[in-house]
This record gives C-alpha cells, structure tokens and sequence, in this order.
C-alpha cells in the first residue's frame, strides 16, 4: 500500500478518493510523522431498505387488494 505525503495527498484528493475505494485504505503521512487512514464510510442502513414504486393505487386499494388476497378460496365443494 502507497503511503502519501500530505502535500500529494492534498493536491490529488479526487485521487486518493478513488483509490480509497478500490483498495480499501489509504494512508496519509504528515511532516511530524503522524500516519493517518482514509477510507470509506461503509454503507448503513437495514437490508430490508428498499425502494419504492409508483403505482397509481391509493392506501385503500392497497388495503383491499390485501384482503382479498387473505381471503380462503372456494374450492366448490
């Protein structure tokens, strides 16, 4: 892993950034010394998260459509 000086690191940010993602890390040094490491933020957030659709139906169709989906279906006997 390539160890950046803050000056270069400065100057080439849009760079690091991308470097960041595909590598995982990036380490930045100071003139005293002093390491520090980007990286990105993971992505939170509940993998039941999705996105919604556009339907047209109103909450009371919805509801409907539910219940009829719920209701025990006649066999004809």
């Amino acid at each position: 892993m390539m160890v950046y000086t803050y000056s270069n690191a400065r100057q080439n940010l849009l760079s690091l950034l991308e470097e960041s993602i595909r590598e995982g890390e990036v380490r930045i040094k100071r003139k005293d010394g002093r390491v520090f490491i980007l990286r990105p933020e993971k992505k939170r957030g509940s993998p039941l998260d999705i996105e919604g659709i556009d339907s047209d139906l109103t909450s009371e169709e919805i509801v409907q459509f539910i219940k009829e989906g719920r209701r025990p279906e006649s066999d004809g006997h």
